[in-house]
């Protein structure tokens, strides 16, 4: 009995393989152009790859270790970007700019619901999409992706939302913030807060100054932390609305992001022990490959003629959420923070 259970759990494992060295594959020259191109990103071009190898026919032994990539494999790759935490950086901006992260937060998730509402976008994209703007682009989305169990369609349209609109901004951010006299300090908290991905605000950043560049990646740094009551919530709301679908007690546990906890767990690893600065290097950047993976499986999974037929309404949500994150932020900056 038990060489019957130890054989089907080998056979299992060695099941997944293919599909994980296929998106391992897919993810190498999305990464080396991604690091060529920050401002596109790996994750956006491990979408596209897979979305173009997608429309080739596939053996079905594949299929496993696609499936367990984006998504067991995505919440791994997440514990490791703890590795990029220091809580004393994180904690000392975050004293600062507490009110504000209130405001953007809560100012986003509301237009993501009744605007999202309003263009009638599918649930979970409209969940991803508020997310994915309100706290850090594709980390984000990643993140909240396996809490409310999102199909790998919502994740591509919210991932190519997200991209879209960081690309704009990296441009569009500087000219802007010389054309209204900002100053390093207000335009470092401005790009650190409605900017979504880690490329976008160091390229606007730095691109305005030195000192505001290295203001903005801390407040995005602390911006991130915001997944951790973020998952939480949605695990809770996630495991109420199914007890009501089913009509059957659906415990948390069931759906409770464990992956979380060792986010927190890295971080402060990260934060508390000397761990030299290489090997977080490494870690971290081990992480971001995954998650280059994952999303080279969901771009395999995912059906691309459907998705641009959905994709105006995500858009026009992204665009939305993006610009009264913008105005929130400055306008908490000028009236409050002044």
């Amino acid at each position: 009995m038990n060489t019957t259970s130890v054989t089907k759990t080998t056979t299992k494992k060695t099941d997944l393989l293919p599909g994980i060295l296929l998106t391992a594959i897919i993810a190498i020259p999305a990464w080396f152009i991604g690091e060529k191109f920050p401002i596109i990103g790996s994750p956006v071009l491990g979408i596209l790859f897979g979305m173009i190898l997608a429309f080739l026919k596939r053996p079905k032994y594949f299929d496993a270790g696609i499936s367990y990539t984006s998504k067991k494999l995505l919440q791994y790759s997440i514990i490791l970007l703890g590795f990029n935490m220091n809580l004393y950086s994180v904690l000392k901006v975050g004293s600062q700019t507490i009110l504000l992260m209130i405001f953007t937060l809560s100012a986003t998730f509301l237009s993501a619901f009744f605007i999202g509402k309003l263009l009638k976008v599918q649930k979970n994209t409209n969940i991803l999409i508020g997310v994915g703007t309100a706290i850090c682009g594709g980390s984000a989305i990643a993140a909240t992706a396996p809490v409310i169990q999102a199909e790998d369609e919502d994740v591509a349209s919210s991932i190519s939302t997200i991209f879209f609109f960081n690309v704009i901004a990296a441009f569009l951010f500087p000219f802007l913030g010389h054309f209204l006299h900002m100053t390093d300090y207000h335009f470092g908290l401005w790009a650190g807060t409605a900017v979504n991905d880690t490329s976008s605000v160091v390229a606007a950043g730095y691109s305005f100054s030195n000192a505001a560049g290295n203001l903005a990646v801390i407040v995005k740094l602390t911006r991130t932390l915001m997944i951790i009551p973020v998952t939480l919530v949605l695990a809770y709301w996630t495991s109420r609305n199914r007890t009501k679908d089913t009509k059957i007690n659906y415990s948390i546990s069931k759906i409770f992001p464990w992956f979380i906890l060792g986010f927190v767990a890295a971080s402060i690893l990260s934060t508390f022990l000397p761990i030299p600065v290489f090997m977080k290097e490494v870690l971290v950047k081990a992480g971001k490959y995954v998650i280059v993976m994952a999303m080279s499986a969901i771009g395999l999974n995912t059906n691309l003629v459907k998705l641009v037929k959905n994709g105006l309404q995500p858009i026009l949500l992204g665009l939305c959420c993006w610009a009264i994150l913008s105005v929130t932020s400055l306008l908490v900056q000028f009236l409050l923070l002044s």
